[in-house]
C-alpha cells in the first residue's frame, strides 16, 4: 500500500515536471518566434548581423582598452588584464564546459521555419557564449567604472537580442547566459577592486616608511 501510493506521487510529480518544462519550452519558443518572424525585417537583419560579429569589435576594444589602460591610472591598468582573464574563463566556460554538458540542440535544428539571416552557425545553444562574455564585461566594468552602465548593459543587451533575433539562439540561452556572466563579472571585478586597496596600500606603506 505504501510503495503504491510512493509509485503514485512519484508519477504524479514527474508529470507536473515535465508538464512545466513543456509550458516553459512553449513560452521560450513564442518569445524566439517574436524576434525572429514578428520583428523580421530587413534593415534589422543588416543592423543585428553587423553588432553581432565579434570581429566588428576588435578596434573598438583595442582603443577601449587602450585609453583604459593609459588614463585609469591603477584602476584602469588591473581592469584591462582582469578583463583579458575574464573573457578567457567566461568563453571557455561557456563553450567548453556547459555547451558539452547540457548540449542542446540549436533552434534551427528542431524548428524548421527559422529566419537565418547569416545562415547557420555554432555548435550548442544553451547558454549563448555572446550574451555570457557581454554581460560578464558588462558587469565588471559597471562596478570598476559605474559612469558607463548605460553604453555597457546597453551594448550587452543589443549582442545578446541579436542572436535571438538571428535564430541562433532561443531567449532561455540568452538569458542563461547573462546571469552566469553577470555572475563572474561581479566576482572578477571584486577581485580588481580588492586587488587595487592591496597594492595602494601596500606603496602608502612603502612610502611611510
Amino acid at each position: 500500500m505504501i510503495n503504491c501510493f510512493i509509485i503514485s506521487i512519484l508519477t504524479i510529480t514527474i508529470l507536473k515536471i515535465s508538464y512545466m518544462i513543456d509550458f516553459l519550452y512553449s513560452i521560450d519558443v513564442a518569445i524566439f518566434y517574436f524576434f525572429n518572424h514578428t520583428l523580421s525585417v530587413g534593415f534589422l537583419d543588416k543592423f543585428f548581423s553587423i553588432i553581432t560579429s565579434v570581429n566588428n569589435w576588435y578596434i573598438t576594444y583595442v582603443i577601449l582598452l587602450g585609453l583604459c589602460f593609459v588614463k585609469a591610472g591603477l584602476k584602469g591598468k588591473l581592469a584591462v588584464i582582469g578583463l583579458i582573464l575574464l573573457i578567457i574563463v567566461t568563453d571557455q566556460t561557456g563553450y567548453r564546459l556547459l555547451k558539452e554538458f547540457f548540449a542542446r540542440p540549436r533552434p534551427f535544428d528542431v524548428l524548421s521555419d527559422v529566419i537565418l539571416p547569416i545562415g547557420p552557425t555554432g555548435t550548442y545553444s544553451f547558454p549563448s557564449n555572446h550574451a555570457l562574455n557581454n554581460f560578464a564585461a558588462a558587469m565588471f566594468f559597471y562596478r570598476l567604472f559605474p559612469k558607463l552602465k548605460w553604453a555597457l548593459f546597453i551594448g550587452a543587451s543589443l549582442i545578446s537580442i541579436s542572436r535571438v533575433y538571428l535564430g541562433l539562439h532561443y531567449p532561455s540561452d540568452v538569458v542563461g547566459g547573462a546571469i552566469i556572466g553577470l555572475a563572474f563579472g561581479y566576482l572578477f571585478a571584486s577581485g580588481v577592486l580588492y586587488l587595487e586597496i592591496y597594492l595602494a596600500d601596500k606603496k602608502n606603506k612603502r612610502t611611510e616608511s
